[in-house]
């Protein structure tokens, strides 16, 4: 695991989580409503691994390279409409999740979601897999101007809250993330999952690289807090 840095004697009071890769496996379900789309339109299957590599920039920049411009329309319409159900049957929560959002919220933080996908499908998969009574606040991508890694969309979420920079955490699990929080000007922790290498992950020198979303709470203990409580264990 990455060293940190140690200049973190601010208080802690806004974690920032990303969705897809972070929180959520829809691996599954996307590959599933990707491959769907493409047989419908005609356009070849394409292999699990090459779709995860393009996910991360919203489902209309998922599709586009893989199709002509003039079936985008549609191709975005056939997606969401089988998204909508693959969602449901083949999302699944990284292991032990919830006991980090239930720590996380027992040390008085405020908790929430930047994420390109669109909201409606998003808040389908936080109510299906229970995260929402742990969420103070989710942004998506339909909702704001600029989408990951632009920073837009986090600082969005910090000026909803009223905090400082210096107050905040964003985890993500690919570049764009860590691209995102570094021009926000928060700190940022990327989960090394397979959506990009562990070279790609130091080059872009986040804050912290952790293996398994758990370890994030060996690094919250460092930061000092407005309440604190026993963790979850």
């Amino acid at each position: 695991m990455k060293e940190p840095e140690r200049d973190i004697s601010n208080k802690l009071k806004l974690v920032i989580f990303d969705l897809d890769g972070t929180l959520v496996d829809a691996y599954p379900a996307i590959i599933e409503s990707f491959n769907f789309t493409m047989q419908k339109l005609g356009y070849p299957k394409k292999k699990g691994q090459v779709i995860r590599r393009a996910v991360g920039w919203g489902d209309e920049n998922l599709l586009r390279p893989f199709i002509k411009k003039k079936d985008l329309p549609r191709a975005i319409s056939i997606y969401r409409e089988h998204h909508k159900k693959s969602l449901v049957r083949k999302s699944r929560l990284y292991p032990r999740v919830l006991k980090v959002l239930y720590s996380l919220k027992q040390k008085g933080l405020k908790i929430a979601i930047a994420s390109n996908r669109p909201t409606r499908f998003t808040w389908l998969i936080v109510r299906h897999l229970g995260l929402d009574k742990y969420i103070d606040d989710v942004l998506c991508a339909d909702k704001i101007k600029y989408i990951k890694p632009h920073p837009h969309i986090i600082n969005k979420i910090i000026q909803h809250f009223k905090v400082s920079r210096n107050e905040c955490l964003f985890v993500g699990d690919m570049n764009i993330d860590a691209q995102a929080g570094k021009a926000a000007g928060i700190k940022t922790i990327l989960v090394a999952r397979d959506s990009n290498t562990l070279k790609d992950f130091k080059r872009e020198k986040p804050f912290w690289i952790i293996r398994k979303i758990y370890d994030l709470l060996r690094i919250v203990p460092l930061f000092s807090f407005i309440h604190t409580s026993p963790e979850f264990t």
